[in-house]
């Protein structure tokens, strides 16, 4: 079961287990230069608003109805990285346009262990992008769906679907309770990271995503195995990303404000973030993904981001671990 609580996708199966829970928040954030660089990990800058779809019908396309799930607003050339929070593990597929964001392959429902076409919540607490190559993802951008530009578009050809699609499962009953509940490995097993959103946190209505500049972040391999997930009892929900001009005529809300910008970005001298889990092993990324070209940017944008490019490099970034705890050593 997936619920709409204000900005989060919260994910829940009681008939799995009561701890069986966890939550998703799409986060507005810096677009980093597409310049050939790979950048550390811009900061969450609020989240994107969600809208119930059934509470707008009367001005939405059926074929939007049919899908159901939510509505989330994005500018053109907005970016957005995706935040997990919870301490149950769920294995959480994620597609753009129904583009597998990991593999780059076509969508289906089942789960894959070559290639694994999923992320593992909590193991892995944010996706910023698509997974080109190991240890770097091209970060999601918003591109209106029909200008050939999109995930969707250059690997099907075809703008049938936009949006972002996710489907959850979670681990099995019987397998947490041996991992997890048994009192010998309590104490090693409850070490989770809790970060402070801040800190890491057209006529054509629809909007697609396409890969921007690259980032460092490691999608982490599945180390419980694909017989770990309950099949049964998966969930799944369509988002639907609106274009800024269309989001007020559709629900008669006002669109959120505008992105900041690079520039705003660095002259509040907001971090960058690198994220550590050096005992996780790195999925190698999609060759699929790789081919993928990006968005296409007017003159004046690619001179700042070449300005933006060379400033960036002094403004601070902050290390995160995958847990607090603090280590005994040898001594």
């Amino acid at each position: 079961m997936i619920q709409l609580k204000g900005t989060n996708l919260v994910l829940r199966f009681p008939q799995v287990h009561p701890k069986a829970k966890a939550s998703i928040e799409f986060m507005r954030t810096l677009r980093v230069p597409n310049d050939g660089n790979t950048y550390p990990l811009p900061a969450g800058l609020g989240s994107f608003e969600l809208e119930h779809i059934e509470d707008h019908k009367a001005q939405l396309p059926e074929d939007w109805l049919k899908r159901g799930g939510v509505m989330l607003p994005m500018f053109q050339s907005e970016a957005m990285w995706i935040s997990f929070n919870g301490t149950y593990p769920i294995a959480l597929k994620v597609a753009t346009g129904k583009i597998n964001a990991i593999t780059g392959e076509l969508w289906t429902n089942e789960l894959t262990d070559e290639p694994q076409n999923y992320v593992v919540l909590s193991e892995q607490p944010w996706l910023d992008g698509y997974a080109v190559e190991q240890g770097t993802v091209r970060q999601f951008v918003a591109t209106p769906l029909g200008s050939g530009e999109s995930a969707e578009e250059q690997i099907t050809g075809e703008a049938a679907f936009g949006g972002i699609q996710i489907q959850a499962f979670p681990m099995k009953r019987e397998v947490y309770k041996e991992l997890f509940e048994s009192p010998k490995l309590t104490d090693e097993v409850q070490q989770y990271l809790e970060i402070p959103a801040f800190l890491r946190r057209c006529s054509e209505p629809a909007m697609g995503l396409v890969p921007g500049g690259s980032i460092a972040q490691e999608i982490h391999k599945d180390e419980y195995g694909l017989d770990a997930w309950d099949l049964s009892a998966g969930s799944r929900c369509f988002i639907h990303t609106v274009n800024s001009e269309a989001w007020s005529e559709l629900t008669d809300l006002p669109m959120p404000h505008k992105p900041i910008s690079a520039r705003d970005y660095k002259s509040a001298n907001i971090p960058w973030f690198k994220y550590y889990a050096q005992d996780k092993k790195a999925l190698p990324g999609s060759a699929i993904l790789q081919k993928l070209k990006s968005k296409k940017e007017k003159p004046a944008t690619k001179r700042e981001d070449a300005e933006i490019g060379q400033n960036m490099s002094d403004l601070p970034v902050v290390k995160l671990r995958r847990s607090d705890v603090v280590t005994e050593g040898v001594f």
